[in-house]
């Protein structure tokens, strides 16, 4: 069945807190050879709403990466931190719509608060909010708002949930998800230093550059519960998904900045060549996967 998608787009959006490593590589040429496949474009987009952690030394070094791949991407890219007004735009609709609260607690505040309620978060985790912020009275967050300089907004996800009822999305690889409101907590999706986060800036980014396939790792598959509750508030375009698997190291860990993953750099300076980075995650499993793209 040919694919029905809004848009022949796909989309890169890396974030410059790092060099990239393999599983970069993996992302990037699956998503620009199915743009290739659907006769769409390749959008590369800077994802530098952390501007502490991002730098200019690591963007340059994606660009050095992908013209090393031979990669061609559309020249118009898009850095998040230069459009903060549209993330506070659409806060300001979810305010209208009251699916948005301040938030007022510290990490501490959380987890101590889910600590009395006998249910302790395992550290490794983020621990699901219980909602302390959202039972003030109008009078009380008022109050706070005028003194108060620290302060998130968080999804109300009972409210949300009333407003959308059974919600549903479908991954090409993985199949039918049905969003686990009950589960997700009200997460934070801006803050009054940064207004936005990973998940509104993607959601609404996808949206305003027209991606009608978005291909990423199957980690973040719990966060497209959270995009699909917000493309649906907020009356945005849907893309279809499809969720790869992940490049593992010989210990079968992911490969990340954190854990300090062989770069593309230091592959390069060992001097491979393109195809033999390719080989070190199998051609085939690509090939494979772009075979459900149809």
């Amino acid at each position: 069945m040919k694919l029905k998608l809004y848009s022949n787009n796909t989309r890169f959006a890396p974030s410059p807190t790092g060099h990239m490593h393999l599983g970069h590589v993996f992302s990037a040429l699956f998503s620009y050879e199915a743009a290739k496949k659907l006769g769409g474009k390749f959008i590369l987009r800077i994802e530098d709403i952390d501007t502490q952690r991002s730098g200019k030394v690591f963007e340059e070094s994606i660009y050095e990466d992908l013209e090393w791949l031979k990669i061609k991407y559309s020249k118009d890219i898009r850095h998040q931190s230069k459009h903060m007004d549209d993330y506070t735009g659409a806060i300001k609709e979810l305010q209208k719509l009251d699916m948005v609260y301040p938030c007022f607690c510290s990490r501490s505040d959380i987890k101590a608060e889910i600590m009395r309620a006998g249910n302790a978060p395992h550290e490794e985790e983020s621990p699901i909010y219980p909602g302390t912020c959202r039972r003030l009275s109008k009078e009380e967050r008022i109050e706070k708002l005028s003194i108060e300089n620290n302060f998130a907004w968080r999804l109300n996800i009972r409210a949300a949930s009333k407003k959308l009822g059974g919600l549903v999305w479908n991954d090409l690889r993985l199949g039918k998800h049905t969003v686990p409101v009950g589960t997700i907590g009200d997460v934070v999706l801006a803050r009054k230093d940064v207004p936005t986060s990973y998940h509104l800036s993607a959601t609404l980014d996808d949206h305003i550059q027209r991606i009608g396939l978005v291909t990423r790792g199957e980690d973040l598959v719990s966060s497209t519960h959270i995009h699909k509750i917000i493309q649906v508030l907020l009356e945005l375009k849907s893309p279809i998904y499809l969720h790869h698997p992940l490049i593992l190291d010989s210990k079968g860990i992911r490969l990340s900045k954190r854990t300090r993953a062989q770069t593309v750099k230091s592959l390069k300076a060992s001097g491979l060549k393109k195809d033999d980075v390719i080989d070190l995650f199998g051609k085939e499993n690509m090939l494979a996967l772009l075979n459900l793209i149809k």
